[in-house]
């Protein structure tokens, strides 16, 4: 009458031991396909530093040791990291110093990648949306000035779409948009940057990463919530869809992985009751419009994903 039993028993010892193999193998199969790099680079600007987010360093770059490179580079336990992110980047910081009213805050970004880096991570293109060392600030800027004068209209989107009322057809129209243009004319830039990249790191691994989900979807969600109209929440909305859209295809182009930040953060928005993405007056450490720790910490979630 005990055997049935002891079989039983024995059978789900096995079942056991076979399940720990197949954890086992699985564990170590991960492992394998995300090796420790020997030198980590991290590219890019304020998204990528974690600019406000504590601990902070390298002064105006303003630095975070909680930023997702470095909690890439110790999920990853690299042998080197370096983070050469900062505050206001341009594509142009790439190649060039970085100047901020004049004084110098960050040397050129690339001079950090050498032939030994096997893995870099790039995150640029939003600033050049701006016209002034601000960057991005110019946007928040004009929204929120004319969400002050107008706020039941679109007042940021009138600026840079070039919104004007029609005589001829009785309507208001629309007329280039700058914000786009910037967008296009960004992505030779960064193509180049790939590329120099790909010359002085022939074995690095590159890649580029997106921008969070800073406004929602629909404009209403953020009526009484952040000081810009629906309108141009909708219309700053699809800009960022844009510059995500013009990353992916340049990074898909110029041999490196397109790391998508904004799916994963879509909810948690500026004006969400959990947000991972600051607003104009942060609740938790950041710079307003930028991710909070726990947002820097979901994309280097992301980045360790598409490392996979």
């Amino acid at each position: 009458m005990l055997r049935p039993a002891r079989k039983l028993r024995n059978s789900t010892a096995l079942a056991a031991v076979a399940l720990g193999a197949a954890l086992a193998l699985t564990s170590t199969s991960a492992q394998a396909a995300t090796p420790a790099p020997r030198h980590y680079v991290a590219l890019g600007d304020s998204y990528a530093a974690g600019a406000g987010v504590p601990g902070q360093s390298a002064g105006l770059c303003l630095r975070s040791d909680r930023n997702y490179g470095h909690l890439v580079a110790a999920a990853l336990k690299a042998g080197a990291y370096t983070d050469v992110t900062c505050a206001a980047a341009k594509v142009k910081a790439m190649t060039q110093p970085q100047y901020d009213a004049f004084i110098r805050v960050n040397d050129p970004q690339l001079d950090a990648v050498t032939a030994d880096t096997d893995l870099v991570t790039l995150g640029i293109g939003g600033n050049d949306l701006g016209v002034t060392d601000l960057g991005l600030g110019d946007l928040v800027g004009v929204c929120i000035a004319g969400a002050v004068v107008n706020p039941l209209g679109t007042p940021c989107k009138d600026v840079y779409h070039h919104g004007h009322w029609d005589w001829s057809s009785w309507s208001w129209q629309y007329g280039n948009d700058d914000l786009a243009d910037r967008i296009d004319g960004a992505a030779p830039q960064i193509a180049d940057t790939l590329k120099r990249i790909h010359a002085k790191a022939p074995k690095a691994r590159i890649l580029l990463v997106g921008y969070p989900s800073v406004l929602p979807s629909a404009g209403s969600r953020c009526i009484l919530r952040q000081p810009v109209t629906p309108g141009d929440v909708d219309y700053l909305h699809g800009v960022l869809d844009k510059l995500n859209a013009m990353l992916k295809s340049t990074a898909a182009a110029n041999g490196a992985t397109y790391v998508d930040t904004a799916t994963p953060t879509a909810g948690h928005d500026v004006c969400s009751d959990d947000r991972w993405i600051e607003g104009a007056l942060p609740g938790s450490p950041a710079v307003p419009f930028h991710p909070n720790a726990t947002g820097e910490k979901v994309m280097a979630d992301a980045v360790l994903a598409a490392l996979r």
